[in-house]
């Protein structure tokens, strides 16, 4: 799994009908910011609302997904969260001019190769993982619907069906890595039994259906005069039932695609939970409803173990996770050497915040001088680090910092609030207060050991290339 955010390189547009609604829709993705998460907007509306990607908006679940935010709605968005989750896309803006995605061939398999056509871009911030630690369990006794999410430090789907039927019996689909999503599950098609058909088409749904986006299967004998219906309603000369019972000879991509997306549609509920997942999920016979409840279920969660994390403000830095900069490249950016290494790792980076880390053992040189004895890191080198730290979110804002220098302009209402001892991890922020012009950043610095806040500095520089100083 990737461990940075990524959103796409380009913007690129896929055209279709609606399943449900039967509209004809035109789709942009639009390459987004770090932490912009996943979000449509309704172009077609006035003032462009934006519908974010999240459960708590979920307003239907009437043979699909549906969430409404802002005055706006859109309809059937599981396929293609489904196809964001399995490439593995953390931000990106999805523009409609209608109500409904395109249902394509029924599967999340269009959308999953239009993204890897254009390709991903790896964005410098990390990706905040909802991680399971312990088992989350879910029961609908009416649908007789059990979900768990297990401990895992990976995702991983397994989905039983069971669907009563003499042509489908019983079904199990897994997905053990992500990244085999669009091998294994993208180009299952969404299905759906005889007997529902017209009842969905009385309720004004599968208006787009189509025996090229959707499986029909016949569990019954059929008549003469009911498959010449059929052909009515799906615009058809004729249609006809194949021996394993599946609409007008349509043939399988799997024996089990049913299963298989059933899992998809799985995959794309789950990512309404807002953040992508490190668990195990086992589902036996799941569905939108099920689906969406169990999501706002591992939403709760989430805010559970963010209710128990770092106070609000503090990074999160985890040693486990590989640095976004080691010292090799942070010193290549920077111009400091011995002893004014202060930086060992950058964690975070976007375009107006950047975090690092400072371990401090016994080895600082300063410690011969600074109250021998009495080992404290002094406060200016306090001071110091954060600037190094802030000098690289400086930096990184032009093409060869190399050739550049940082210089101080000024410090402000600098507080020391707590002693920073040898064995302590200390880890500094900086955000910017306003936009870098003219060669000069205003930040805010702090710096925190075991989620204390040890001081804090408002800090300006002044960026200059090597040649101008």
């Amino acid at each position: 799994m990737n461990t940075k955010q990524h959103t796409i390189k380009e913007r690129f547009t896929l055209e279709g009908v609606g399943l449900h609604t039967g509209m004809n829709a035109t789709m942009t993705f639009v390459p987004a910011d770090i932490n912009h998460g996943i979000k449509f907007q309704r172009v077609d509306l006035p003032g462009q609302p934006i519908v974010d990607a999240d459960v708590d908006y979920v307003v239907d679940l009437s043979r699909g997904t549906t969430i409404e935010h802002n005055g706006a709605r859109v309809n059937t968005v599981e396929h293609t969260m489904a196809a964001l989750v399995g490439t593995e896309v953390d931000n990106v803006l999805i523009q409609l001019n209608g109500p409904e995605p395109p249902i394509m061939d029924g599967s999340s398999m269009p959308f999953v190769e239009a993204l890897e056509l254009v390709g991903f871009e790896e964005q410098n911030a990390l990706r905040n993982f909802f991680e399971v630690t312990e088992a989350i369990n879910f029961k609908d006794e009416a649908r007789n619907v059990e979900i768990a999410a297990l401990p895992l430090d990976d995702y991983r789907l397994t989905v039983m069906v069971d669907y009563n039927s003499p042509i489908l019996g019983s079904q199990h689909a897994s997905l053990t890595d992500i990244r085999d999503f669009g091998r294994e599950i993208a180009s299952c098609r969404t299905f759906c039994f005889l007997h529902e058909l017209e009842m969905l088409y009385k309720q004004g749904l599968i208006q787009g259906g189509d025996l090229n986006n959707a499986i029909v299967v016949v569990d019954r004998v059929v008549e003469d005069n009911e498959l010449q219906y059929l052909a009515r309603l799906f615009n058809k000369d004729y249609v006809e039932v194949k021996n394993e019972g599946i609409l007008n000879n349509v043939e399988l991509r799997y024996k089990n695609e049913p299963a298989r997306h059933k899992l998809l549609d799985l995959v794309g509920d789950l990512a309404l939970a807002g953040r992508p997942i490190k668990g195990q999920i086992l589902a036996a016979r799941p569905g939108h409803a099920a689906n969406v409840a169990f999501a706002k279920k591992l939403k709760k969660e989430m805010k559970e173990q963010e209710k128990k994390a770092l106070p609000k403000g503090i990074p999160n830095y985890d040693p486990s996770v590989q640095p976004l900069l080691d010292v090799n490249q942070i010193y290549k950016m920077l111009p400091h050497r011995y002893p004014f290494c202060l930086i060992d790792k950058i964690f975070h980076l976007d375009d107006h915040s950047v975090a690092g880390i400072k371990n401090v053992t016994i080895n600082e040189p300063f410690f011969q001088g600074h109250f021998p004895g009495n080992p404290v890191m002094p406060g200016v080198l306090q001071i110091e680090a954060m600037a190094q730290t802030g000098g690289i979110l400086v930096l990184s804002t032009v093409p060869d910092p190399e050739n550049h220098w940082t210089y101080f302009l000024s410090i402000e209402n600098c507080r020391f609030k707590k002693m920073v001892l040898p064995g302590d991890t200390v880890i500094f922020s900086c955000e910017l207060l306003a936009p870098i012009k003219r060669g000069i950043a205003k930040m805010h610095g702090r710096a925190y050991v075991a989620g204390n806040l040890v001081c804090e500095a408002v800090m300006s520089a002044y960026i200059v290339r090597k040649e101008q100083k």
